[in-house]
């Protein structure tokens, strides 16, 4: 059952309590919006968020069907849009055109340039909340009560608003007041420590993972509380932030500190700290990634490099004693990798069984067969750009086709078809614009 018919049918049972404004879309569907394709069609999200975290998780709940209204400040918009190069080329020449930072986390987004900070624009967004379902923010906590855009007011406004807050540290806590950073979560919160090669310096991740792991967290939360919602007739808070995801997201390391008591085991450049071998080794001409996870793999990986006496030496018997021997064992594979090309063991490797992989840069991922074969780098027409390539949506569905709609919209876009929605006048757009209000793009 899609979440509309869950709404539908929760309205017409009696312990759903809430106004039927509070459960239903208020828009119509088009024809390629079939909610068996778009599992959240009809749901209307605005997205008050910048960056990353925000973005990514509107991203994801667009990618799915919902209309996301990205609400931007009428000059600047987004910080991301000034976050290059590289910056796709404008069509027309003139300006820098957008940049690829803003086109990674903004498809299947209507663009609506609206300064909150004018009590016009404060009693558009209210009109636009009570005929939404969701609204995303990431400002820290308190401030968007000074333009009464709070939980507490707008859930008055439509008692079934799901309103997601996601900041650093939370809304509680001694650090809820503090802005949050991926890179500043990723030091406070252990990741930064134990990532990096045992005698080298912490270092980040090479992406901004506590970023992207809120922002899933938060679609995932946001999606239960709609259908919570259908059960209960009633919206809520949902308080995502970075420094809890990121404690979340040690998983397996957590535990480990946590039922032996001990400090963890530190940095492991690519190795792992629990399975010998596991980690990248060199090659003639490079590096390659080998995982002998288990005993039989350990076996496999000792006969396809002809060294099968280590199959039985005592030292490496079993993966507990390859651990504590590590570094003798790690050097002799290592000894073995060099004497052929990257190309060489991949063919010796191949059927095998043996986790392995060579250690792609970024443009060879985004032209790996496999990568293609998935459909996972998609071409879309862009307003100002002409066609830009992204990279498309992960999860595939058996009935469902997620997928990219619309391109990530320019400054302003959509904001004359967002405002007259509400049923202004072209008139009072204009005068909103003059006044620095909006900024509306034919």
């Amino acid at each position: 059952m899609s979440l509309l018919a869950t709404f539908r049918s929760c309205h017409i049972r009696s312990s759903c309590r809430a106004p039927a404004q509070a459960l239903l879309p208020r828009r119509w569907y088009s024809s390629d919006m079939d909610p068996a394709k778009h599992p959240l069609a009809g749901i209307r999200v605005l997205d008050l968020t910048r960056v990353l975290a925000g973005p990514y998780c509107t991203q994801i709940l667009g990618d799915l069907g919902a209309e996301v209204i990205k609400v931007e400040h009428p000059v600047r918009g987004d910080d991301t849009r000034a976050w290059g190069p590289p910056y796709a080329k404008p069509l027309s020449g003139e300006g820098p055109g957008e940049s690829a930072y803003f086109l990674a986390a903004n498809r299947n987004k209507k663009s609506l340039a609206l300064s909150f900070k004018h009590s016009t624009g404060q009693r558009i967004l209210h009109d636009l909340v009570a005929k939404s379902d969701v609204l995303v923010e990431n400002y820290l906590p308190g401030t968007l009560a000074k333009y009464g855009l709070d939980y507490a007011t707008l859930s008055k406004l439509n008692p079934g608003l799901i309103y997601a807050s996601i900041t650093g540290y939370g809304q509680t806590g001694p650090y809820s007041n503090r802005a949050g950073y991926d890179v500043i979560v990723e030091a406070e919160m252990g990741l930064m420590h134990i990532t990096g090669e045992p005698d080298g310096p912490p270092v980040k991740v090479g992406v901004a993972v506590t970023d992207l792991t809120t922002g899933l967290y938060c679609s995932n939360s946001i999606m239960a509380a709609l259908i919570a919602r259908g059960r209960t007739g009633r919206g809520q808070w949902i308080d995502a932030a970075l420094s809890d995801c990121q404690v979340a997201t040690l998983a397996n390391i957590a535990s480990s500190a946590l039922i032996s008591g001990e400090p963890d085991s530190g940095r492991h450049g690519t190795a792992h700290p629990s399975i010998v071998p596991y980690e990248s080794f060199p090659t003639a001409d490079g590096n390659i990634l080998l995982g002998g996870g288990n005993d039989k793999l350990y076996a496999i990986l000792c006969k396809k490099i002809n060294q099968r006496d280590w199959i039985s030496d005592p030292r490496f018997a079993t993966n507990d004693i390859r651990v504590i021997n590590r570094r003798i064992l790690i050097p002799m594979i290592a000894a073995e990798t060099k004497k052929k090309t990257t190309k060489e063991w991949l063919e010796i490797f191949d059927g095998s069984g043996i986790p392995y992989a060579a250690i792609n840069d970024i443009q060879a991922t985004l032209s790996h067969p496999h990568v293609l074969a998935r459909n996972m780098i998609q071409e879309v027409e862009h307003p100002l750009c002409g066609n830009i390539k992204l990279v498309g949506p992960p999860v595939k569905y058996s009935e469902a086709r997620p997928g990219i709609r619309s391109a990530p919209p320019g400054l302003g876009q959509h904001t004359l078809e967002v405002l007259t929605g509400l049923g202004m006048s072209r008139a009072e757009i204009d005068g909103l614009a003059a006044e620095g209000v909006v900024k509306a793009v034919e």
